[in-house]
């Protein structure tokens, strides 16, 4: 699978989804949870399957077992975040940003729920109050998937032009993931960006030996693209050659072919 998504949204939006993913079919049964004492519980469960269809696209079943957990607790913070990623995918931003803003107002510790909301403001182009909440959620060290909100923030400091901010996020993510592939790319080619092409070829290299050891991992555009220019800034003509190429047969209609093209045309 190419590692690189072409649409930005969407790829905040897969980071916060793909850990609620499960398989074959699950159901929870009112009957467990009908003593008081296990209402959290249930609560949980119900937030859990919600939010897998939700990254599915079972919005149907979602909103079932969402209502169910709003019936049990009205102001939990997991539901009514989830609703507010139900509500967005439904067509319904208002109401949906409504929901994210009820879910922190009752429980600001709620980082999972920060983290939605803040992809739900990068998908609004909101990209200022998006970093902000990315930046809240980053602070909490107990967070289970750190990486991905660092990565999250690099992604809207990008978007604000803040480079030195965007590298600084982008190499905690690496850090934290120990060199995911996504995150190693997106520092190298902010370094890039930023002319510290040693640094940019060191976590590219790394990125390049990933690769190697994992055939999942294909190369896009983009990785395409910021090899060239590391390689192009080192006179390395022959990986330059071979990075081209593969541009030019895989992806000849991309954006990144055509500024390659346009870097060669300014050596003529």
């Amino acid at each position: 699978m190419a590692f690189t998504p072409v649409n930005r949204v969407r790829a905040v939006l897969a980071v916060v989804l793909v850990m609620f993913l499960v398989s074959g079919c699950v159901t929870v049964s009112d009957s467990r949870f009908s003593r008081e004492e296990d209402r959290d519980k249930a609560v949980h469960n119900y937030v859990q399957l919600a939010t897998a269809y939700i990254a599915q696209g079972n919005l149907d079943r979602a909103e079932k077992h969402l209502e169910r957990a709003l019936t049990l607790s009205p102001d939990d913070a997991g539901a009514l975040s989830a609703m507010g990623l139900l509500l967005n995918n439904d067509g319904e931003p208002e109401l949906a940003e409504q929901s994210f803003r009820k879910a922190l107002s009752n429980d600001g510790d709620y980082t999972r729920g920060r983290v939605y909301y803040g992809a739900f403001l990068y998908g609004e182009q909101r990209f200022e109050d998006a970093r902000d909440q990315f930046l809240t959620a980053s602070k909490n060290t107990k967070y289970d998937d750190r990486a991905s909100v660092f990565f999250n923030l690099g992604m809207s400091e990008e978007r604000l032009n803040n480079n030195d901010a965007a590298i600084e996020a982008y190499r905690r993510s690496v850090e934290l993931s120990r060199g995911d592939a996504k995150s190693l790319l997106a520092l190298s080619r902010t370094l890039v960006k930023e002319g510290d092409y040693s640094a940019a070829s060191r976590h590219y290299d790394r990125l390049i030996r990933l690769m190697q050891q994992n055939p999942r991992y294909r190369h896009s555009p983009e990785s395409l693209i910021t090899g060239i220019r590391i390689a192009r800034y080192f006179d390395e003509r022959d990986r330059e050659s071979s990075l081209a190429l593969q541009l030019k047969n895989n992806f000849p209609e991309s954006v990144e072919y055509q500024q390659y093209k346009v870097l060669i045309s300014n050596d003529q």
